[in-house]
């Protein structure tokens, strides 16, 4: 491909709503264009590298046993009906009606209509396992798309689907397809860890996250240097950890004006923060329930909501908190409260002498005893794991690290061929249940996430297996007829090898070209200028790597193929 005939528009400035790397990089370096919030149009480069991630992907499905299928982008209503989902789903289901008033939604995953198919279609064990996967569009209505292709309205996904006879077989599966994902991952070249995660509104009962680390990363992680324990913190179990021991003392009210956080409240009474009781309310459906926890914690809102399931978890309005407690946020606490839930982190249970609001305004009260000052109706985890706390499995310090999720993998058991019906007769001609799993990779989050880890200061460094182009030739002047015939003759040798190739044939000075090589991120650079007309010489640079080399015209072919088989070693 010569540079003049390739659409990649690149720009000089970072556009103004870019704020990750990969979503300024891959607008800049002319991959993605914007068509509408959380929507994006992939330009010929962008196509190329996400062709390359979804054949990686491919070809280790069908290792695995996979076959590959294409569903319906469109399903109805009456599957997402079936298994309770229409609703739970919420208002990331982009929902739509047709000309009959018939209800549809545009798919956010295939569990329903998978199941569908299979239930239709296999009655005997003698047709399972089965596994079938798609590499499709999907839509979520995401209330902020952001962060460019990591948090988009449409995006591109794998999604695997497993039926086995029992949970014995889905093991073997799960591990099957676990183990599938580490070797794409690492085919892509990137830095990541499988991660314990939460199964959200896909249930199951097990669910593995693949995190590649970024500092950008949405998603933060705990992981033990000592063992391989990995999980988000959404889902890391927590250790109460052991309030001080003191006599009790009579509780009072002390005034403490316009100190509403903690930190304030903690500086203005001179007391350590975790003495505090942070109480919090919730709008959960149709209920307000509170929530505390200590005043130095984070809420964990996942373990809340498995605490009391609820359909829609969110915190209360301002105006509904001071409407049951009398005051705004800021000065409010568990003492007094009537005719509402509260759910209690374990830490709270043993604290004396605490320090909470005293739903008045500009007023909090201390010596607090949680065992007789007021009511909890449940104890349990509901705060977010730290760095330093002990490992789960061998008590080691736990470390914390941001990540990017690019897959998960989960067990679903028989939630959705139980709703569904989809059944198998075993031996005995016994009917029972088909044991699901789900298995689904951002495809194009993978992209950009390969961007977040591999980038300087001049552009996007590609890892080679999913570059675009491996190789860019860079002839100083095109309007030398002996710089410019060499760089044909190389291009057109490297073409013949199966090479992919960019020959830069613009009438632009040297430095937009590197400029520009450097922004897209060939892994291969090769530039015909001075070093060929005294020496025969071609300056060859690793687009990672700051020193460059000059290898002869006669082995330049050999060193650059020899450079590829290297690096595309799978």
């Amino acid at each position: 491909m010569y540079f003049s005939h390739l659409f990649a528009p690149t720009l000089r400035e970072v556009p103004a709503e870019a704020e990750v790397v990969s979503h300024q990089l891959l607008v800049r370096a002319g991959f993605i264009r914007k068509s509408s919030s959380g929507v994006y149009t992939y330009l010929p480069l962008a196509w190329r590298v996400i062709k390359k991630i979804s054949a990686i992907v491919r070809e280790e499905m069908n290792k695995a046993g996979g076959q590959e299928i294409l569903m319906p982008i469109m399903q109805p209503a009456e599957i997402w009906l079936e298994s309770g989902r229409w609703q739970v789903y919420g208002k990331e289901l982009f929902r739509l009606q047709d000309r009959h008033e018939r209800d549809f939604c545009l798919s956010p995953t295939h569990e329903e209509l998978v199941t569908d198919l299979v239930r239709s279609n296999v009655s005997s064990y003698r047709q399972l396992p089965l596994f079938l996967y798609q590499i499709q569009n999907k839509y979520r209505d995401e209330r902020r798309p952001r962060f460019g292709l990591m948090r988009g309205r449409e995006f591109i996904m794998k999604d695997l689907y497993s039926f086995d006879r029992d949970e014995e077989g889905l093991e073997i599966t799960y591990r099957k397809m676990y183990q599938a994902y580490q070797t794409i991952f690492k085919r892509c070249g990137l830095d990541f860890r499988p991660v314990e995660a939460d199964s959200g509104a896909i249930g199951g009962s097990v669910t593995h996250e693949f995190m590649v680390l970024a500092e950008s990363g949405e998603a933060q992680i705990v992981y033990c240097s000592n063992c391989d324990y990995a999980a988000n913190v959404e889902i890391a179990p927590c250790f109460p950890s052991e309030n001080s021991k003191e006599p009790l003392q009579k509780r009072e009210k002390v005034a403490t004006p316009s100190q509403t956080t903690i930190e304030e409240v903690a500086g203005f009474l001179k007391i350590p923060a975790h003495k505090l009781i942070k109480t919090l309310f919730y709008q959960a459906d149709q209920e307000i329930i509170a929530a505390l926890v200590r005043g130095d914690r984070m809420i964990n809102e996942i373990k809340l909501q498995k605490l009391h399931p609820a359909l829609t978890l969110e915190m209360a309005s301002a105006e509904k908190v001071k409407e049951i407690t009398g005051c705004r946020p800021g000065f409010v606490g568990p003492v007094s409260l009537k005719n509402i839930k509260i759910y209690a982190d374990e830490e709270i249970k043993t604290m004396v002498n605490a320090i909470c609001g005293a739903n008045e305004e500009g007023y909090h009260l201390i010596n607090v005893q949680p065992h007789q000052d007021f009511d909890v109706f449940a104890y349990g985890d509901l705060r977010m794991s730290e760095a330093g706390e002990a490992c789960p499995h061998c008590h080691a310090a736990l470390k914390t690290a941001r990540g990017i999720e690019v897959g998960q993998v989960f067990k679903l058991g028989t939630k959705y061929s139980k709703a569904l019906g989809a059944k198998y007769s075993d031996e005995q001609g016994q009917e029972k249940f088909m044991v699901m799993g789900c298995y689904g990779i951002g495809i194009s989050r993978t992209m950009a996430s390969a961007v977040e880890q591999n980038y300087d200061d001049e552009g996007i460094i590609w890892p080679m297996a999913i570059a675009p182009y491996h190789v860019v030739i860079i002839p100083v002047s095109i309007k030398d007829n002996l710089l410019w015939e060499k760089s044909l003759e190389i291009y057109r040798a490297l073409r013949e090898k199966g090479i992919e190739v960019i020959l830069d044939d613009r009438d632009e000075r040297a430095g937009v070209k590197f400029k520009d090589a450097d922004l897209i991120g060939y892994p291969i650079r090769l530039t015909v200028g001075k070093k060929f007309k005294e020496e025969e010489k071609i300056e060859l640079k690793l687009r990672g790597d700051q020193a460059v080399k000059f290898v002869s015209t006669q082995e330049i072919i050999m060193v650059v193929m020899d450079i590829l088989a290297r690096e595309l070693k799978y």
